[in-house]
């Protein structure tokens, strides 16, 4: 079923039309390529550290088409057993922090450690296209090009917290493949971005010197949530203030938990310009990563990510099911505009979809199993 599946083109997008002999050729050349692809062979070029085939991995699981989710389904099955010896690391902070800067210095110099590092920022989603905003490969140019490096910005997608939806399946694709060090990148949106803290293993969290009211906007938020937290653009002029700002948020760290015995962020400084600052915060990750392989609250840290991994899936699940359901889209729009007249309550309106939907749900699941 699978095989076939990859077989008809419908996963690649494989072209059904020609115009001539020329164009024959070369969708019949593509066709045969694709034919080839079983999901088998998609896992075994991604366990090799094909980026072709990664980046080609990551699409098939971002996408929210009945066929590709059977298929990336497959997929992360045949590819789990190989993943969860990577660092992770989720990276959050004030707008403006330099934070895919911060990566980009990071990440060089975690390959000339010999490391392979993977890259998963997140960006905002467009209104208009669906696609990133920011665009992370052209703000870490040097790093994207490194074969040590895999780069990869995917669209929020509308999703609560910064993180996409198939973020914890790309981690599962990129370790696989055999980087050992995955930075997820959020989009700093405030209180909500605690959501990262639900996929990696340190939460570090950027600011700078002058924050000012930004960074206490997030500060119970956030602050509560970081393992280790780094003032930045500490250079030139402003190491200074860098350095005070660091001792204000020790203080700051103290206050939010007074108990002597709780485990407390630890501040540093760091320049992504001069990279100085950047071994001793690394050193800190690793330091962090084996107090908790130590204490074994690593593998239940895991284990509680997988359940919360869990109901998110199955929330997307039902979100993407009720979009797809017909009864739902026969009746959304005469509800919508009966709920802008002030007819009909937003929660009657709610209800009458849920009971679509409801009607539907057979329906649905025959679709998706099948």
């Amino acid at each position: 079923m699978l095989d076939n599946e990859y077989d008809s083109g419908r996963l690649f997008n494989a072209p059904q039309t020609q115009t001539n002999y020329s164009d024959a050729k070369r969708v019949a050349d593509a066709a045969t390529s694709r034919q080839a692809m079983t999901v088998e062979r998609l896992a075994e070029k991604v366990l090799e550290g094909s980026r072709q085939h990664i980046a080609r991995a990551i699409t098939l699981v971002e996408s929210s088409h009945p066929d590709h989710r059977r298929i990336s389904r497959t997929l992360l099955r045949i590819l789990r057993p190989y993943a969860g010896k990577a660092i992770r690391v989720g990276i959050s902070g004030v707008p403006g922090a330099g934070k895919s800067t911060f990566i980009d210095a990071m990440g060089r110099r975690l390959i000339d450690m010999g490391h392979r590092v993977a890259v998963l920022a997140i960006d905002p989603t467009s209104t208009k296209t669906g696609g990133s905003i920011l665009g992370d490969r052209t703000r870490m140019g040097e790093l994207a090009a490194s074969d040590a490096a895999f780069v990869r910005p995917s669209p929020t997608s509308g999703h609560l917290g910064g993180v996409a939806r198939a973020t914890r399946e790309s981690m599962i694709i990129t370790e696989a493949a055999g980087f050992d060090v995955t930075l997820i990148e959020t989009v700093g949106v405030g209180q909500s971005e605690v959501a990262v803290a639900g996929m990696v293993d340190t939460f570090l969290l950027i600011t700078l010197a002058r924050a000012g009211d930004q960074l206490q906007g997030i500060k119970r938020g956030i602050l509560e949530m970081a393992d280790i937290i780094t003032v930045n653009k500490a250079d030139g002029e402003h190491e200074t203030e860098a350095r005070m700002a660091a001792r204000d948020l020790q203080v700051a760290m103290k206050l939010i938990n007074s108990d002597p015995d709780a485990p407390r962020a630890q501040v540093l400084t760091s320049s992504s310009v001069t990279g100085k600052g950047l071994d001793e915060l690394w050193q800190a990750i690793k330091a962090h990563r084996a107090q908790l392989e130590a204490s074994g609250e690593l593998e239940s840290r895991r284990a509680k990510q997988q359940l919360e991994w869990l109901w998110a899936l199955v929330n997307g699940e039902l979100e993407d099911a009720m979009r797809r359901s017909q009864r739902v889209k026969d009746i959304a729009g005469e509800l919508e505009a009966e709920v802008v007249s002030g007819e009909l309550s937003a929660l009657e309106a709610s209800t009458a979809i849920i009971s679509a939907f409801a009607q539907d749900i057979p329906t649905l699941i025959r679709a998706e199993t099948h």
